[in-house]
């Protein structure tokens, strides 16, 4: 090729316009973002039904989450748990407990009310979980709502077997609105020298009283001091309940 034809060449190269920034950077791969759900991280899911006089509430109940569970050196198991509450099938309130001495096979339930039996206008309600057997640990969990607000308003342990153990009793209020009531820790054991007659013991008197939208409680007697004892045959002490 002859010289005046390169540099020819060579003008028209020079003289071509360099792309634009965002066009060179339009040929580029697009780079791909991943939306990663966030999922809760629960061991396990159990349902609690909340009892209504015999019946399930189909629309009211509680997501008890597994959240961590461990053993110590005496194999005695610590589970934390998170209860979601749902009313009308809607998530309305969540709460976390810590439970000490879980047993295998434990389940779960609930109540409306401060008794032993469902009281569905009630604000508050019972939850127990446990070994459904005879001599096994109970947890309970008295929970107060108003709102779509919920405050865990007393938690207690108790042991039953047939018919001898301890146990918390609710003085229930006589008005439906009261803001104070009433509860103690009864036990009834066996006397060791007759199986038909047993001591009943008081103790851990407490009274609630509403301030605001909280419940506080107080100590009426001293701490796991007994403060009434009477000798009963095992057949009075069940007839008085």
């Amino acid at each position: 090729m002859k010289p005046q034809y390169l540099f020819i060449l060579c003008l028209l190269i020079g003289c071509q316009k360099p792309k634009p920034v965002n066009q060179l950077v339009d040929k580029l791969p697009e780079s791909k973002k991943e939306v990663i759900a966030e999922k809760d991280n629960f061991l396990k899911t159990d349902t609690i039904s909340i009892s209504d006089y015999g019946e399930t509430s189909k629309d009211n109940y509680i997501l008890a989450h597994l959240l961590d569970q461990k053993a110590d050196k005496d194999s005695i198991v610590t589970a934390k748990y998170q209860l979601d509450f749902y009313q009308n099938k809607t998530k309305t309130t969540s709460s976390k407990i810590t439970i000490e001495g879980v047993d295998k096979g434990s389940e779960w339930s609930a109540i409306y009310g401060l008794g032993t039996e469902s009281a569905k206008s009630s604000p508050f309600i019972q939850i127990s979980f446990g070994y459904p057997a005879c001599g096994y640990n109970q947890s309970h969990y008295l929970y107060y709502f108003k709102n779509n607000e919920t405050q865990l308003v007393y938690d207690w342990y108790t042991m039953s077997d047939s018919g001898w153990g301890s146990w918390v009793e609710f003085e229930n209020p006589v008005k439906a609105n009261a803001e104070s009531f009433y509860c103690k820790t009864v036990s009834f054991e066996p006397d060791d020298n007759d199986e038909n007659m047993g001591t009943v013991k008081h103790s851990d008197s407490m009274v609630f009283r509403l301030s605001g939208n909280r419940w506080k409680s107080q100590l009426l007697s001293a701490k796991d001091k007994t403060y009434f004892e009477k000798k009963m045959s095992f057949d009075d002490f069940h007839k008085q309940e």
